[in-house]
């Protein structure tokens, strides 16, 4: 997509898989980022310079727990699993547990586990775990586990975008042309995955991504990529914003963070251009 958008020299940047991809961008060490709306939030509260561009996608988180956990309130002494305790597990399941009126710090037993961590789960280590693609359609296909939250079907999760699309300042402000053609890939690379999941699904296998065609697939049908569209972008962030504001997780109101981490024209511009 990229090359179609005129991109010839495209170079794939592989940073330090320890380190969230939110702290390569605030390095400079990219230029986009592919992100949870509450890593975008936290970024653009701590001054890191980005633009949240367009949302990309609803519906590829799942808290999956063990059979002494009903319901994320029944999260209350329990153990979840993370990698670290800044890390988006762990605030993206803060947030599920404060909107449903726990005390993250208090009420939930945060386990560490940096390594084989779906493992960790299957055994036994922690009582719930956040999964991701393709590590939630993995557990399904063993049996282990079952889904608590679905941010596909589960309102008021399911009603906003999961991960969102953000640049550097810099390169929005110095090569508005060049941003938008970038974003413009991205998008259409979402259409593609929405309207041929089995091409994309046989892609992701043969360049690398995942090992498996099936779990590929099953994710590109759990992922609702067809959402840029008709989400509103600024709500999602919004309601992130105030989720994280009324925990204390950022400093800055919702409007300050709106007011300095976005822009939405180059997608106001592409839904018109690129209408079904």
């Amino acid at each position: 997509m990229l090359r179609a958008e005129g991109f010839t020299d495209v170079c794939y940047v592989q940073g330090d898989k320890k380190v969230d991809h939110s702290a390569w961008i605030a390095n400079g060490e990219t230029d986009f980022s592919v992100n949870y709306v509450p890593i975008h939030l936290a970024s653009i509260d701590a001054g890191v310079p980005i633009r949240v561009l367009s949302g990309l996608h609803s519906g590829c988180l799942e808290l999956i727990a063990n059979d002494s956990v009903k319901g994320v309130s029944d999260l209350r002494g329990k153990r979840v699993g993370v990698f670290t305790l800044d890390s988006p597990q762990h605030v993206l399941v803060s947030l599920m547990a404060a909107y449903v009126g726990l005390d993250p710090v208090n009420d939930i037993e945060w386990v560490i586990e940096e390594h084989n961590f779906a493992e960790g789960f299957v055994e036994g280590k922690y009582d719930a775990v956040l999964g991701q693609p393709p590590r939630t359609q993995e557990l399904r296909s063993r049996k282990v586990g079952h889904t608590i939250l679905n941010s596909t079907t589960d309102p008021p999760w399911s009603q906003h975008f999961c991960c969102m699309i953000s640049a550097t300042a810099d390169y929005v402000d110095r090569y508005p042309a060049a941003t938008k053609r970038v974003l413009r890939s991205i998008l259409k690379g979402a259409d593609l995955c929405a309207s041929d999941p089995p091409f994309v699904a046989q892609q992701m296998v043969d360049r690398g991504f995942v090992p498996s065609y099936d779990y590929a697939l099953q994710t590109l049908h759990d992922i609702r990529y067809n959402r840029w569209r008709d989400y509103d972008a600024e709500a999602s962030m919004r309601f992130y914003a105030l989720r994280m504001h009324e925990t204390g997780m950022v400093k800055s109101s919702p409007q300050e963070i709106i007011a300095t981490g976005t822009n939405w024209r180059f997608l106001d511009q592409l839904k018109r251009e690129l209408k079904t």
